[in-house]
């Protein structure tokens, strides 16, 4: 069997790489003495793509709002029983998740390794749907999207991305709505299947104490589907501007909370992704991080609490830095942000400071490679963007303070959106 061999020597790991005769890229990292074996089987299909051209077609076709979403459910209902139970019997932990940019099946265990992954590989490319079955699925995720309507977080979370983007389908709920997901039919959920469970536009990851011919091997007797030709994805044109600069809702909540965001317009992928990702998150860590002055002046008036959180979302399609949580008075709280955003872009980031940044978050990346869930989960989604994940040791090495500056310029010079929810 040929396959590729990497060698990350500064890291101390060992990628290797398969193409299976269907198309589908398979990666595999070997841990010598670790119990905990997981293996993912992903497609590059989330939320965001509800227009698309099928394959093969000069069709366009345009599905409601979280069929992704309703698929994923689906595919766990197979028609001699519910995939959870059996992996459950096996002594293994399943489960999936849609993103806005991917829908990956999971599990990890300790036992009966090749018996697991043979059955998650053969139920992924083995949908059973019927009419009865997607609308009683109807019922359920319905439950599920009214559950996500009274939840704060959630709600404070979609709010903001309603006000950073006017058109692109990010903004709304990976669930869709209860008026979308009415219109899903069996019809439709075998069109996206048919177009983004295909091998060229699927991946496997797994990690373990286990040889690479045996995962490979069994990917090669189980892998059947055949490849349908190449994805074209549809995105609506997106301007610069915000679609709106504060929302606000009222729930049951103790304390009022608030998130803020701005959009990156740049869009990039490849290494080049990794690296503006690593250069963003520098920078949200310098600005606001819990070592920060800022955070120790928001923190001592009381403004905000240990709930405080910034993220870094960084796609092909998209991308945004989000922060916030609980405060006292958010309007205030997000005044004296601004503020300091302001002042961080006229005066740059001091080049001490990076290092200090760049050195505990490469020990951070390094820390992550001892977990098998991390590194398989981490592999699926640097692929489906174009890059490897082991590449980000080498970036940490190569970014310098010139370029964290010229990301910090192109995104902070942007205007931030406010999303509050306020006690009813």
């Amino acid at each position: 069997m040929s396959y590729r061999t990497i060698k990350y020597e500064d890291l101390g790991e060992t990628l290797y790489e398969y193409d299976h005769k269907s198309g589908l890229k398979v990666f595999f990292v070997r841990k010598p003495g670790y119990f905990k074996k997981t293996a993912m089987f992903g497609t590059n299909y989330g939320s965001i793509d509800n227009i698309f051209k099928v394959p093969g077609s000069d069709k366009v076709i345009e599905v409601p709002d979280g069929i992704a979403h309703f698929l994923e459910h689906k595919l766990f209902e197979q028609e001699d029983g519910n995939m959870l139970d059996k992996f459950s019997r096996l002594g293994a932990s399943p489960n999936a998740f849609t993103s806005f940019n991917q829908t990956v099946y999971y599990f990890s265990c300790t036992d009966l390794f090749e018996e697991n992954f043979k059955m998650l590989l053969d139920y992924v490319q083995k949908p059973w749907l019927t009419d009865e079955n997607v609308e009683k699925e109807k019922g359920i995720i319905g439950q599920e999207i009214m559950m996500y309507q009274d939840n704060a977080d959630w709600r404070v979370f979609f709010n903001l991305l309603d006000c950073l983007y006017v058109n692109h389908p990010i903004k709304l709920e990976i669930a869709g709505s209860i008026e979308s997901i009415s219109k899903i039919t069996k019809e439709l959920l075998y069109d996206c299947y048919n177009t983004f469970y295909s091998p060229t536009n699927m991946a496997v990851t797994v990690a373990g104490d286990l040889e690479p011919d045996e995962v490979f091997a069994i990917v090669d007797n189980m892998i059947q589907f055949k490849d349908r030709g190449t994805v074209e994805k549809k995105y609506p044109q997106e301007p610069e501007e915000l679609n709106q600069e504060y929302k606000e809702q009222k729930l049951a909540v103790s304390m009022p909370l608030f998130f803020m965001g701005i959009k990156d317009n740049v869009r990039v992928s490849g290494p080049e992704l990794l690296k503006r990702r690593i250069a963003l998150s520098i920078i949200m860590n310098d600005i606001m991080g819990r070592s920060s002055g800022l955070y120790d002046k928001l923190y001592s008036d009381g403004l905000i609490n240990d709930t405080f959180r910034f993220e870094v979302s960084l796609d092909q399609a998209y991308g945004y830095v989000a922060w916030g949580g609980q405060s006292s008075d958010p309007k205030k709280t997000s005044e004296i942000i601004s503020a300091a955003l302001k002042e961080a872009v006229e005066k740059g980031i001091n080049s001490d400071s990076m290092t200090s940044i760049k050195k505990s978050h490469r020990g951070m990346f390094i820390r992550g490679l001892n977990s098998v869930d991390n590194i398989t989960h981490e592999l699926m989604e640097s692929f489906f963007n174009g890059a490897c994940y082991f590449d980000t040791g080498r970036i940490y090495e190569e970014l310098d303070i010139d370029y964290v500056n010229k990301v910090l310029n192109e995104v902070f010079k942007n205007k931030a959106a406010l999303s509050v929810v306020k006690p009813q």
